[in-house]
């Protein structure tokens, strides 16, 4: 089974992507593959802070009650 990427993993790999496609170190093939690739992983981030958010959500009004 493949280990889940922590949020920080897949942000800092989402950097990367981010500047060899703005350093013009991918061919086309590889653009190709890193652009999905760094879909996954806005998703995979984006779910996280959704989650992270809701949490912390839940935890205040929990507090609150008290």
């Amino acid at each position: 089974m493949k280990e889940e990427l922590k949020y920080e993993q897949a942000y800092q790999e989402l950097q990367t992507i981010v500047r060899r496609m703005e350093n013009d170190e991918l061919d086309i093939d590889q653009m190709s593959e890193q652009l999905k690739r760094a879909q996954q992983l806005i998703k995979l981030c984006k779910d996280k802070l959704t989650k992270t958010d809701e949490e912390i959500k839940k935890i205040l009004a929990e507090d609150n009650k008290s």
